[in-house]
């Protein structure tokens, strides 16, 4: 490894994955080599979603307290041919209402085509069936966003 991508690299990432019901959150080590699933945190979606009062961004930011990341990384939902959906509106709206909660920690967006469908194959792949995949697959699909993001920066870093 390089010097310059040591500097750049050291810290703790999470990653975020936006869904309507729930919201899949993963972190890497501060190597950046491996992301691992957090939790699963309900999605907000009453009359206080879009305030500060809303429980899914206060436990968000409460992770960021906890993890100390230097940017969290948020799966936007684009097509298979790379245009952004309304889809990936409702997450861009989502992820300004949470950089305002964790500044100055800053947000990134990452490509996350097919995350859930990969990340609910291998849970299938592992026997993770039903209600229990239900629980836990969107930290999985967390996991893959920041895996697929680490992954790629670590390439484009080392060549």
């Amino acid at each position: 490894m390089n010097q310059n991508r040591s500097e750049f690299w050291r810290g703790v990432r999470l990653a975020v994955d936006v869904g309507t019901v729930r919201i899949g959150v993963a972190r890497c080590d501060p190597d950046g080599l491996l992301a691992s699933p957090v939790v699963t945190v309900p999605r907000d979606r009453g009359p206080n979603a879009d305030t500060p009062a809303a429980g899914d961004l206060a436990e968000l930011a409460d992770l960021v307290a906890e993890y100390h990341p230097v940017e969290v990384v948020v799966g936007l939902p684009v097509t298979l041919s790379g245009q952004e959906s309304y889809a990936a509106r409702d997450v861009r709206a989502y992820a300004a209402r949470l950089a305002d909660r964790v500044a100055p920690v800053p947000i990134v967006f990452a490509d996350e085509r097919m995350s859930t469908a990969v990340a609910t194959r291998r849970l299938s792949d592992r026997g993770v069936r039903g209600k229990r995949r239900r629980a836990v697959v969107d930290q999985a699909a967390a996991v893959e966003i920041l895996q697929s993001w680490l992954d790629a920066h670590r390439r484009r870093t080392d060549a």
